[in-house]
């Protein structure tokens, strides 16, 4: 399903709080005098004169080594055209932001008015001293591959226009697994191009790289075959005209065993599909209506192995797969370009990979247990997290191995390491959630729809196809603000448990409640009055199989949410007490904290269950838990109550669970402090990776530490966020929010209970 973008919401998004994508923080203390005299003045005299001394000093005193220009004039942008370079800035600014998410690399978007290639290669060329590298963007042809080739040629740091050669990687990468799979050479394939701009151009060349016969391919444009005997070719165009006689792509496509869109959608149709050789491979990859839709070229040929450039079909071809890994191997080695060498080791690690097993995080991400390299998995997904440690290498021993590589790397494995310190292990778990939850979106209730935060995290969860919302409330005011804040939820359902129209159903629930709890002092009556609070009813339809997941809290108090769900729905078989546990997703990875909500002092025994339930619902990620049972002391080296009941429960812990990693009791920032860990307590099981996993001795700990580490990361924190507080130990979805929560976390915790509402499914 292809997620709906509704305008109000992207420049809502664009908009909110500081305006645009990106902002620049800090790398360096700066609370102190002392601090801002070596930052500034004094003290940058003397990393100035070093590099007056030597240049490339610069790379060890300043940002440059980590620092890419993304640079356009606004001539060609995403669909949209010759927009501007003011129109264009907040796609640079994307581009940015995926330069950090995915490598770890720092951007600064530059945007220049004008369309003169000589001032572009001009204002490009002085600032080299700046940049680490540079990615153009969004360039017209034919004017891209000038400044491309003229910059190349006159700098010595990495230029790549993205638009040419990101594509080119990543479908060559799937072309070579495609012909792989269907036992085909390229050598002896025919290959048919539709589109002649700057992408398909670069396309193509690279398949020749790659062994494909320029005899063999056909290009075409929107005129038809690029023809050896036309007299309007470009030199670049020449470079593919044919002398066979073929004038249109619907004779271009008779036998061929390629076909390469990178053209207009709906441009092919079944029939030239049909033509073509036994084992075709069609990459449609136009965006977002690629040339012909996924479902009708299966159709038309089962035998058919199918690429687009979509997220919501298999063999997505995405150029996020290539640019921050080809720049991170670049900028690493301080390569003086990227020349063809390393785009070829791009191609070909992408390729390896996807022959390998694939990680559990992303099968989940993706709704399976069993993506495997074949027709409908020819090239690696996005979420991957082996993306930045397998291409990043490859490209930067391309570099060294062809000469172009400054500081050679000498010892990979510490390298290796590096790259996965970058963005902590599991970062991307927030999306593999949502990706997951849109594999199988399950109905939801919202017990607070009457707030407008609700009803807008409602909406998103439904254009992201994550969930089916139940709105909870009064009718005519839940349509009144749908309609005052122009929301499109005209088809989601709102039943108000008051209306008289629910009177039948409110009985049932009503004499269901009183059989569950009549020998706990309800009467009849009582239980028909408590189902007509939203809580109750909602608690009730999840337990009658009307919806999969309870979503509430917003607006009441945690004990008063939870407990009709205690007594609607009840434990999980077995379980004695329940847990509330967040999960903070920070550069280092996500932790995981609990019992954040519910057990003001639990017991030793207490602890015991807590840590269980934690660590199951931890390892549902794909996660391996590595838990620290945290107080004051270290390993009994203080006593007292909470002390020693985290020791004792440490211990039961260990001898119920050998290859638990699990330790306490231990202080808190020696749970992440490898190094004093090993130094202190070697014998400790958290000496090789530290804690990802705390568990509190009370709740009151448990949570003035998780809204201290909220709070103080502030609500601007890059590659901070929360989700929470997930209930641990119920037999069906039911998720508590806190009070005031903000519509993402609303939008997380949906996710996160439409998964469990898959597993329990």
């Amino acid at each position: 399903m292809q997620q709906k973008i509704r305008r109000e919401d992207a420049l809502a998004y664009h908009a909110k709080g500081r305006p645009g994508k990106l902002e620049v923080i800090p790398t360096k203390d700066y609370s102190t005098q002392a601090d801002l005299s070596l930052a500034y003045s004094p003290g940058v005299a003397e990393p100035c004169l070093a590099i007056a001394e030597n240049r490339e000093d610069v790379y060890k005193y300043t940002a440059k080594g980590n620092l890419v220009a993304v640079i356009s004039n606004g001539t060609a942008v995403l669909g949209l055209g010759d927009i501007g370079p003011e129109a264009s800035k907040p796609v640079m600014e994307g581009k940015g932001l995926l330069f950090k998410i995915y490598a770890d690399i720092d951007v600064f978007d530059i945007e220049l008015d004008t369309k003169n290639v000589d001032e572009f290669v001009r204002m490009v060329k002085i600032l080299e001293p700046t940049f680490g590298g540079v990615n153009l963007e969004d360039i017209k042809a034919p004017e891209c591959f000038e400044i491309e080739e003229r910059l190349k040629a006159d700098l010595n740091i990495p230029i790549m226009h993205d638009d040419q050669h990101g594509t080119a990687i990543i479908s060559a990468a799937a072309l070579l697994n495609a012909l792989d799979i269907v036992g085909k050479n390229i050598q002896e394939v025919r290959i048919l191009i539709n589109g002649a701009g700057a992408s398909a151009i670069s396309c193509t060349k690279l398949y020749v790289s790659l062994g494909a016969k320029v005899e063999n391919v056909v290009m075409c444009d929107s005129k038809g075959v690029i023809r050896a005997d036309r007299t309007d070719l470009d030199e670049r165009k020449c470079l593919f005209a044919t002398s066979r006689n073929l004038h249109t792509l619907e004779e271009a496509f008779v036998g061929a065993d390629v076909f390469v869109g990178l053209s207009k959608g709906n441009t092919v149709n079944q029939d030239m599909v049909r033509s073509m050789a036994n084992d075709p491979i069609v990459f449609a990859m136009a965006n977002p209506t690629p040339e012909i839709s996924y479902e009708e070229a299966i159709a038309a040929r089962p035998d058919i192995i199918m690429a687009t450039g979509r997220s919501d079909y298999p063999n997505q071809v995405n150029n996020v797969l290539g640019f921050p890994y080809i720049f991170r191997g670049a900028l690493d080695v301080r390569a003086t370009e990227i020349n063809e060498a390393m785009k070829l080791a791009a191609v070909h690690s992408l390729a390896d990979m996807a022959k390998k097993p694939v990680p559990d995080l992303v099968n989940m991400a993706y709704g399976t247990d069993n993506l495997m390299f074949g027709r409908h998995y020819i090239i690696p997904k996005p979420v991957d997290p082996r993306l930045l440690e397998t291409v990043a290498p490859a490209v930067a021993k391309a570099a060294m191995e062809s000469g172009v590589a400054r500081q050679p790397i000498t010892d990979w494995e510490a390298y290796e390491s590096q790259l996965a310190r970058r963005l902590g292990q599991d970062t991307r778990i927030s999306r593999v959630i949502n990706n997951k939850a849109r594999t199988n979106p399950k109905r939801v209730v919202f017990a607070d729809a009457e707030n407008l935060k609700v009803l807008k995290a409602a909406q998103q969860v439904k254009d992201e196809g994550i969930a089916q919302p139940i709105l909870l409330g009064e009718t005519a005011m839940i349509q009144d603000m749908i309609t005052q804040n122009n929301l499109d939820l005209a088809d989601a359902t709102i039943i108000d448990p008051r209306a008289p129209e629910q009177h039948e159903l409110i009985e049932q629930f009503g004499e269901l409640f009183y059989r569950k709890r009549y020998r706990k002092g309800v009467s009849a009556a009582e239980a028909r009055k408590r189902m007509l609070s939203r809580n109750y009813f909602g608690a009730m339809m999840v337990e009658t199989g009307q919806a999969d997941a309870l979503i509430s809290g917003l607006t009441q108090s945690y004990p008063d949410t939870i407990r009709p769900a205690l007594q609607v729905i009840g434990k999980e078989p077995g379980v004695q007490k329940v847990a509330g546990m967040y999960i903070l997703l920070t550069n280092r990875g996500p932790l995981f904290f609990s019992d954040t909500t519910v057990n003001v002092n639990p017991s030793a025994e207490d602890i015991v269950e807590i840590t269980e339930l934690t660590a199951r619902a931890v390892e549902r990620f794909n996660i391996k838990p590595r838990i620290a049972l945290v107080t004051y002391s270290n390993f009994g080296s203080a006593k007292g109550e909470d002390a020693d009941k985290m020791q004792l429960a440490a211990e039961i812990l260990q001898a119920k669970h050998p290859d638990m990693v699990v330790d306490g009791s231990m202080q808190a920032h020696l749970a992440f402090n490898v190094d004093l860990l090993r130094q202190n307590y070697p014998l400790s099981k958290l000496v090789d990776e530290g804690a990802n996993t705390l568990i509190f001795p009370n709740l009151s700990a448990a949570n003035i530490a998780y809204n201290l580490m909220r709070e103080a990361a502030g609500p601007r924190s890059v590659g901070f966020d929360a989700i929470g507080p997930i209930l641990l130990g119920m037999r069906k979805p039911v998720y508590v929010l806190q009070l005031g929560s903000s519509e993402r976390e609303i939008v997380n915790m949906v996710a996160i209970a439409v998964v469990e509402a898959q597993g329990v499914s």
